[in-house]
């Protein structure tokens, strides 16, 4: 089932929402969208507040890298993947899929 996330323009900076108890981060990164966990696996911190740049977004907090499209964790200080979800647009308005919809196991 497909959840309504938030609209393609707020995804510019990033975006945290709650889908089904959720923590999901919504970026918008070379014209795709991109949903991940987002919570960072070492410390906790909104990945959504953190920085992206060539589709790696940073931890606010420590700096730890996580690559959108796959959610790996790319250095330290995290070790462990995040869940990527599947994202559509429709009119302006970002959806995303959540549990049956994960991309990978994070």
């Amino acid at each position: 089932m497909w959840h309504e996330a938030c609209g393609v323009e707020e995804s510019e900076d990033g975006v945290s929402v709650f889908i089904e108890g959720e923590r999901v981060a919504v970026f918008r990164f070379d014209e795709e969208i991109y949903a991940i966990g987002d919570v960072c696996t070492h410390a906790g911190a909104s990945l959504a507040e953190g920085g992206v740049r060539d589709g790696v977004v940073r931890c606010p907090r420590h700096g730890a890298p996580f690559d959108l499209r796959t959610g790996e964790a790319l250095g330290p200080p995290a070790s462990d993947n995040l869940h990527v979800y599947k994202t559509k647009m429709e009119d302006g308005v970002v959806y995303i899929r959540v549990k049956d919809g994960a991309v990978n196991d994070g």
